[in-house]
């Protein structure tokens, strides 16, 4: 059942509240990837288990598969089984209309990224689209992240090793980022330290440093993508610098398919894999979510 405006916009006041409490007490959400109901109920279970507030999130290709209402309302449906604190966010929404939709939706979080989709759009082409996307994300309070620049990887399980000398030319800056939030109005904003989308056979380094001197420049949220990966060292003191918002996805994806695999060959004569998910895999993303809760500090801060 649709939400309606009164619902949307007091879950959309309160996801604003809960950031800025994040935020001051030094804790952040996970934004977790949903995949399909076998990984909300991995993260409903895992919010459960460490009271934590959570987020779950999908992209234009979860859109494509699921469709919008059908996340909202079965987003609702756990939230209500589970008795959690759970928001929505559409992520890497590549383009103004589509931010739209989710805004309409009733989404509490947005990303707006045309960089995403397109790598070559303009600095002025990518401000405008923010500030469309922030103007009409006033009629129900929606918090609206964006960033001036294009993150690379994918959400995927990567075999090649992480140039950074490529990607440190890809970096956040405080005066870019300084610029970007007074151009747009954001309400968070998505650093680029040495995060980038999916799974390497490395670990990640993150320039804390310099998400130091972010923080210092701009007084707004601010999210770090691609965060699986990443050793929970550095989480732990990205939260204390300040970041408000971790996306995880290659991390779950990687559990879900290894653990599927794994329970397709003990168990051959099984032909209904919902079983062997239910069974296992669910279990398995669950450890991955609740390991990320304990390293953004997030455990035993939900409200009712």
């Amino acid at each position: 059942m649709a939400l309606s405006l009164e619902e949307i916009r007091r879950n959309c006041a309160r996801a604003r509240e809960r950031m800025a409490q994040a935020r001051a007490q030094h804790w952040a959400f996970g934004a977790f990837n949903l995949d399909d109901e076998a990984t909300l109920k991995a993260v409903c279970q895992a919010a459960v288990k460490k009271q934590a507030p959570v987020l779950v999130e999908l992209s234009q290709g979860e859109v494509d598969d699921i469709g919008l209402s059908n996340v909202r309302d079965m987003v609702d449906n756990f939230k209500i089984q589970y008795g959690v604190e759970i928001y929505t966010n559409l992520d890497h929404s590549p383009s103004v209309e589509d931010a739209k939709k989710g805004i309409d939706a009733g989404f509490e979080f947005i990303h707006i990224d045309v960089s995403q989709a397109n790598h070559d759009a303009t600095d002025e082409d990518i401000i405008a689209a923010t500030k469309e996307v922030v103007a009409y994300a006033k009629f129900t309070g929606a918090m609206v992240e964006s960033e001036p620049h294009y993150f690379g990887g994918s959400s995927n399980l990567h075999t090649e090793k992480i140039d950074y000398e490529a990607i440190k030319k890809t970096f956040s800056t405080p005066d870019g980022a300084r610029h970007f939030v007074e151009a747009t109005d954001i309400d968070t904003f998505a650093a680029a330290i040495g995060n980038l989308h999916g799974k390497y056979p490395v670990p990640k380094k993150l320039d804390l440093d310099l998400l130091g001197q972010i923080r210092a420049a701009i007084d707004c949220n601010i999210s770090l993508h691609g965060g699986s990966g990443t050793p929970g060292h550095y989480f732990v003191s990205a939260v204390q610098i300040g970041i408000t918002k971790i996306n995880i996805n290659s991390d779950m994806r990687v559990a879900y398919r290894e653990t599927l695999e794994k329970v397709l060959r003990e168990h051959p004569e099984e032909y209904s894999v919902a079983k062997l998910i239910s069974k296992e895999v669910i279990a398995a993303v669950q450890k991955v979510v609740e390991q990320k809760i304990d390293d953004f500090n997030s455990a035993g801060r939900a409200v009712a």
